[in-house]
Parts: C-alpha cells; sequence; structure tokens
C-alpha cells in the first residue's frame, strides 16, 4: 500500500507479463500520485483499452492461485494494512533540551 501510495509499484513480471501495454497504461494513469493527474472518470471511459474493448484479444489471464500463495498474499496484505507506525510522542517544544540549553545560555553571571 505504501509503495503504490508513493508512487513506487510495478507493472512486470509474474501474472503483469501476461497484460497488455494498453491495460497498464490505463492502470499507471488511474494509480497515479497526483490527482490533478490522475486519470477521472471519463478519462478512463475515453482510454483506448476502455474504448476500443471489443477489439481486444480474448484469452484469460494465468492464474498464480495456488492455496500457498493465495494465503500469503492475504497475510501480506493484512499485514501492511495493520502495520502501525511509530507515533512519535509530542511535548512542548520548551522541554525539549535544546530549548533548556539556549535558555541556559541566557543567563548572565548577574542572573546567578
Amino acid at each position: 500500500m505504501l509503495r503504490i501510495g508513493s508512487g513506487k509499484f510495478s507493472l512486470s513480471g509474474g501474472n503483469w507479463d501476461t497484460v497488455s501495454d494498453a491495460a497498464k497504461d490505463l492502470l499507471s494513469h488511474m494509480l497515479h500520485v497526483d490527482p490533478h493527474q490522475r486519470y477521472t472518470a471519463e478519462q478512463v471511459l475515453k482510454h483506448s483499452w476502455i474504448a476500443c474493448r471489443d477489439q481486444l484479444p480474448y484469452y484469460q489471464l494465468n492464474r498464480q492461485d495456488a492455496p500457498h500463495l493465495v494465503k500469503g498474499a492475504m497475510a501480506a496484505t493484512y499485514s501492511a494494512l495493520n502495520n502501525k507506525t511509530f507515533q512519535p510522542v509530542l511535548e512542548p517544544v520548551a522541554a525539549s533540551s535544546l530549548a533548556q540549553r539556549r535558555s541556559m545560555k541566557k543567563l548572565t553571571s548577574t542572573d546567578l
């Protein structure tokens, strides 16, 4: 999920080797990180892969759905979704060691 969110995903290898370039082009536009460059529903419907779907070859994709592969993929997906990233504990700026050192430097010998 993080790779898609950051725009770092691959449409090659495995099952992707049998997917047409037009389909990959459509997916990459639909998954674009920048919402202003991401395809709208209207653009998706006008894309050649959708608009000319009657000209596409008819064959089914090879499926790699062996039970252990599906189970592993599901476990990885749930793990990625449930992965809790570290949340820093925020404190007031004045409590930081840097702020405390800076306030000490402001003291002069007459302040002691």
